[in-house]
């Protein structure tokens, strides 16, 4: 079982940055891959980015370039900077671990809402 807290969120105006943090608990985090997710109003959850167990990255194309995800192990936290942020990144963020072999083990965190201002 793992539990996953997401701070970080707010408003921020267009061009601006804010950083996301996951904190988890519960289970070996490490092994875990890692992933920030999206939901806008009337949208369906997207991708945003994901960060494996050797640090390999992936980001949706929207996002390329303006955000970064990162983790730290030792602290069970994984990061999200989102930097010249747009008025289409508003969202409620999700943090998302889950495990590279069991497909059930898959948990989310409660979200934070983003709200880029124009």
């Amino acid at each position: 079982q793992v539990q996953l807290v997401e701070s970080g969120g707010g408003l921020v105006q267009s061009g601006g940055s804010l950083r996301l943090s996951c904190a988890a608990s519960g289970s070996i985090f490490s092994i875990y891959t890692m992933g920030w997710y999206r939901q806008a109003p009337g949208k369906q959850r997207e991708l945003v980015a994901t960060i494996i167990r050797g640090g390999i990255t992936n980001y949706a194309d929207s996002v390329k370039g303006r955000f970064t995800i990162s983790r730290d192990n030792a602290k069970n936290t994984v990061y999200l900077q989102m930097n010249s942020l747009k008025s289409e990144d508003t969202a409620v963020y999700y943090c998302n671990a889950a495990h590279p072999l069991k497909i059930t083990n898959d948990y989310w965190g409660q979200g934070t809402q983003v709200t880029v201002s124009s």
